[in-house]
């Protein structure tokens, strides 16, 4: 009988193949005229579908009424979930998402700002706030994140890292600002520069005194207690994105570079770069009004030089929405660069597109802790149900299930991983 352990190599040679793959081929999606065109490709909200707001009007008798706005209605999701945090036990969070127009639906694509405070009960407090938009025409681009966590995490340390038996519990303080703006330079393709600031203090190991965190991770940069890690840069960036909707694309494709310089007068530790390469590409089969969408997604980071700050290392879960490695432990691959490759199949249940359901894969390799020399991949794969919340902004509460050699990890968020 092939065992668990047996069994998760052969998925990542499978998905391997299957991410090389499937760029080689192109499908067309069918398009219809009918009342039942899907949200992103219509100009009015004459979607024949049903979300969880629907169902609760009509439990309440509740009549709605529009929120207007200078290019529309703003749809608005929002939940207080119980989830899994990196250090071990739950905190509720409370997420709240807003979706809008900033100009002709036909012509611009949809905008969203997201809010999700947290807290536990054992010290982990979070404060983040993201915004997406797209001013009308697709002309700009603004993306902005701003948190700040109070954020005791595990480490396995560098590359394949110890045992979970030997882990170790590390508090840190962490204040990030990102915020970049792009402008077309030609029709689908934008550039533009960033600023970024990460922040980390009260780096320490706890609940073990006999340990320090250089010593644990034998790494210097960013590790001494009692003191602060800056990181603060600008970057030159580059995209081209064809998706409607970033919270639940249907078809298109995404493409992102960052190249980031964190110089000592902006105010960083030390000098040193990072590169961020993210492709993503979807898949729509059968009726454009159905969701049937095969998901594929890669990405490459890197740090540049020897004086990268560890907490700011590539590391699988802290890719730029935290949604990398569904199975796997936040943090529990880290090196001076990471490889991450995932592949998702979502899929409508009912025709009213009220329950849905995902399956997926996914697979990393960092570098080992000497050498510029990648580990073995690190398989996971899982499941979930998907709920529609709001049918006018396509957002989904999405409820998956993931597993991996080490872990099994259960999560809520609203909206898709990527």
């Amino acid at each position: 009988m092939t065992t668990r352990k047996q069994l998760l190599p052969q998925i990542s040679k499978w998905l391997l193949m299957l991410l090389l793959l499937l760029p080689c081929y192109l499908w067309g999606q069918e398009r219809t005229d009918t009342v039942r065109r899907p949200f992103y490709d219509t100009d009015e909200d004459t979607v024949p579908k049903v979300d969880v707001i629907d169902l609760a009007k009509d439990i309440l008798h509740i009549k709605s009424k529009k929120v207007p706005t200078k290019r529309g209605k703003i749809y608005y999701s929002l939940i207080p979930v119980p989830t899994n945090i990196p250090g071990g036990g739950n905190a509720l969070i409370t997420s709240t998402n807003a979706a809008f127009y900033l100009g002709p639906r036909r012509t611009t694509r949809l905008s969203n700002v997201s809010f999700a405070p947290s807290f536990s009960f054992k010290g982990r407090f979070s404060f983040s706030f993201h915004s997406n938009l797209w001013l009308e025409g697709n002309n700009r681009n603004i993306v902005g994140d701003m948190r700040f966590i109070v954020n005791p995490m595990y480490t396995w340390g560098l590359g394949q890292g110890v045992p979970d038996g030997q882990r170790e519990l590390v508090g840190n303080n962490y204040f990030r600002l990102y915020q970049t703006f792009l402008r077309r330079i030609r029709p689908g393709l934008l550039a533009g520069l960033g600023y970024h600031l990460d922040w980390h203090s009260a780096i320490r190991i706890r609940d073990n005194d006999s340990m320090d965190l250089p010593t644990f991770v034998k790494y210097k940069y960013g590790t001494t207690p009692g003191k602060h890690s800056v990181s603060s840069g600008v970057s030159l960036n580059v995209l081209n994105d064809t998706r409607q909707n970033s919270i639940n694309p249907q078809s298109g494709y995404y493409v992102n570079a960052v190249l980031r310089f964190n110089p000592t007068f902006l105010g960083s530790n030390d000098n040193w770069q990072s590169l961020y390469v993210d492709y993503r590409r979807y898949f729509h089969f059968g009726p454009a009004w159905m969701q049937n969408v095969l998901a594929l997604w890669g990405f490459y980071w890197t740090a540049i030089g020897n004086k990268t700050p560890y907490l700011d290392l590539p590391s699988i879960g802290w890719d730029p929405n935290n949604r990398s490695g569904r199975g796997i432990d936040q943090n529990r691959y880290r090196g001076k660069g990471l490889i991450n490759l995932e592949a998702e199949y979502r899929r409508d249940i009912t025709n009213n597109g009220l329950l849905g359901f995902a399956v997926f894969m996914n697979m990393n390799t960092v570098t080992q802790p000497d050498k510029y020399r990648f580990t073995a991949f690190h398989p996971a794969a899982g499941a979930g149900l998907r709920i529609k919340f709001n049918k006018r902004s396509n957002t989904n509460i999405a409820l998956d299930y993931g597993i991996s050699k080490d872990a099994r990890i259960f999560y809520i968020n609203l909206g898709e991983a990527f």
